[in-house]
């Protein structure tokens, strides 16, 4: 007699996805040393190697957005997995930087394909509800950008990788054990809604949200080796993730004019407080403000995308959306190292001061504007678009 599969559920599967997408971008920041011993590879050539993941995103959530229509979300999760699983054999198996930088880009571009997939299912399934659910996607990968340090902690180069290549191969079968949604979503390709200034506003926000992240996570922590050892700069950085993620959750289905205006407010004032301190207990503080700003940046910039465009009609500006958050993510720390080398980290928050101006003059009066949104409590409240 056979047994009926029981079904995966799906809200918990997309959000450890997303978590495990997470995990593959920040597993090479412990395993950086140890590829440089290994290779002689220097700060600039290791710098070349980190970036080939974000290079690999851009590209992949172009190729994911187009291929998301025709295949659906599943089958662009699975065929993503493979291509991060294969990509992490890489470092599993090689010992050259010639493997090594292909490795990474694949494993870049098959996240690109996660964080599409995981996306679209979410808008598919939960209709009238992407902002509350995706909200909790954003806390998801805030929470996986702490197990990439944690899996580093077993040493070496290819025991991290291997740990996360058995991560993937068990989640694969989880996406292929899933129900589809009861109703598939149609979604299209418009490129006609780039020209809204709400989306411009929304890519502005989450712009900001990168470039504070990355000034947060690639130029502040030697500023902070100087008063603290790596395992304590590590743990003030687990904290600061904690934070993201627990404001982005609170975050959820709230008015996104201010959530961003606020985000605007604490990221700057926090990262600037952490440049211009030398003592922890403010730089705790600091990290603290910043990391509820970013957390709220994350869901506010999300809400403004969704009022701006119409969900079935999204595909394009979320594809361009996505990219240029991690074209913010590569823009942060290189704005700010170069600051930060020249002038003085006293002066690294004038980089999340200028996103945040960006935000800002793409008009205050956009972000104002009141349209009414249906929340996840069903209250009315203010999108701003």
């Amino acid at each position: 007699m056979n047994r009926a599969r029981s079904p995966v559920p799906a809200y918990p599967l997309l959000l450890a996805l997303g978590a495990l997408d997470a995990t593959g971008y920040s597993i090479i920041v412990p395993v950086a040393p140890a590829i440089s011993d290994a290779t002689g590879a220097g700060p600039a050539g290791i710098g070349l190697l980190v970036a080939s993941f974000p290079a690999g995103m851009v590209a992949g959530f172009a190729v994911a957005g187009a291929l998301v229509r025709r295949l659906g979300s599943r089958a662009v999760l699975a065929g993503s997995i493979v291509l991060v699983a294969l990509g992490t054999l890489g470092f599993v198996l090689g010992d050259t930087l010639a493997v090594y930088f292909p490795a990474r880009a694949a494993m870049g571009l098959g996240s690109g394909g996660i964080w599409i997939g995981v996306t679209f299912d979410t808008l598919d399934r939960w209709p009238g509800q992407e902002y509350v659910c995706m909200s909790r996607v954003f806390a998801a990968y805030s929470i996986g950008g702490l197990v990439g340090p944690a899996l580093g902690a077993l040493g070496g180069i290819h025991a991290p990788f291997l740990a996360y290549l058995a991560l993937l191969v068990a989640a694969l079968p989880l996406v292929l054990l899933v129900d589809g949604p009861v109703a598939r979503r149609s979604f299209a390709t418009d490129r006609g809604v780039l020209r809204r200034r709400g989306f411009w506003v929304a890519s502005a926000a989450i712009l900001f949200a990168s470039v504070a992240l990355g000034v947060l996570e690639g130029v502040l922590p030697l500023h902070f080796a100087e008063r603290l050892s790596q395992a304590q700069v590590g743990a003030l950085y687990v904290g600061a993730s904690l934070v993201v993620a627990a404001t982005a959750t609170a975050a959820a289905g709230r008015p996104p004019p201010p959530l961003v205006f606020g985000a605007l407010v604490l990221a700057v004032f926090g990262i600037s407080l952490a440049g211009l301190a030398t003592a922890v207990p403010l730089w705790v503080l600091a990290l603290l403000l910043a990391a509820a700003g970013i957390g709220l940046a994350n869901t506010g910039s999300l809400g403004l995308l969704i009022g701006a465009v119409p969900v079935e009609r999204i595909v394009s500006a979320l594809v361009v959306w996505s990219q240029v958050g991690i074209v913010g993510y590569l823009l942060g720390p290189l704005a700010g190292g170069v600051i930060a080398e020249e002038l003085g980290y006293g002066l690294v928050g004038l980089v999340p001061a200028a996103a945040a101006a960006a935000v800002l003059l793409l008009r205050a009066d956009v972000l104002a504007a009141q349209a009414p949104v249906v929340l996840d409590d069903d209250r009315p409240g203010v999108l701003g678009l």
